[in-house]
């Protein structure tokens, strides 16, 4: 299926990762990677290509800074190397070619003890994929939801933590089980540790429908499939909707006309 470039502006974008290097290494690239961001949320699924498993799997919120539009601040709400805590910032410029250089450390998870190391990491962004909505027109949203016990200050306990995202033809579905605690005299809880993470992706095909293209650990199949989710038309960022079963947090949405 070929893509399909909005025609207005849009609060959405797709990419996908070139190349990875820890200077002076030379630039490599093992795995096949998409992020999707809307409106300042986004899912990351990178999954290797000689293993087909999970390479790094995150979601959160993508800060860009105020003062500069060149530095992005990236959250990690799900992360399936359990780096909930690490300040993970990059500064972005513009190749020539048009692709995105991205500078910064972070913990470098294949070396003994994560020791932190200064990387680059080249993206490429993708035109949209079509969707059930026809040409030149789409829908795209991040959602969250967490499920678990309540806990009292001092308490700690699973909590299972599911974000799913689409942008117009591709969806992904993330799922974490992660140790959440309330410190005394707080009304939030933190990440304490989390488990392994499971993965979902799919495609828009105009003749097939949405197909897999991943579907990645143990809690894979209990992921929702872009089939068991109702029509978004309408929903609102902050909007709680109920997709088999289980209520999810409307975090951010677009919906482009042609």
């Amino acid at each position: 299926m070929s893509p399909t470039t909005p025609p207005t502006p849009s609060q959405s974008r797709l990419s996908t990762r070139i190349s990875l290097r820890w200077p002076p290494a030379s630039a490599f690239e093992n795995t096949d990677t998409i992020v999707m961001s809307v409106a300042g949320w986004y899912v990351d699924l990178r999954i290797d290509q000689a293993t087909t498993t999970i390479d790094w799997a995150i979601a959160g919120q993508r800060v860009v800074d105020p003062n500069d539009s060149t530095r992005v601040q990236f959250t990690h709400e799900l992360d399936s190397r359990n780096s909930f805590d690490d300040v993970d910032c990059g500064t972005f410029s513009t190749l020539p070619n048009g692709d995105d250089l991205e500078k910064g450390s972070m913990p470098r998870a294949d070396l003994p003890g994560k020791p932190v190391c200064e990387y680059e990491e080249v993206w490429r962004e993708w035109e949209f994929r079509r969707g059930p909505e026809g040409p030149s027109r789409g829908i795209s949203w991040v959602l969250e939801s967490q499920t678990g016990p309540g806990l009292k200050e001092g308490e700690e306990g699973d909590v299972t933590r599911t974000f799913i995202g689409r942008v117009w033809g591709t969806y992904l579905a993330l799922r974490q089980v992660q140790r959440h605690v309330r410190s005394p005299g707080s009304n939030t809880t933190v990440v304490k540790d989390g488990g392994e993470v499971s993965a979902l992706r799919e495609g828009w095909d105009v003749t097939e429908g949405w197909g897999m293209k991943y579907n990645v650990g143990a809690e894979a199949n209990k992921l929702p499939s872009m089939k068991d989710i109702p029509d978004a038309q309408g929903w609102t960022t902050g909007q709680t909707v109920t997709i088999a079963r289980v209520q999810f947090t409307v975090r951010a949405f677009e919906e482009i006309s042609a």
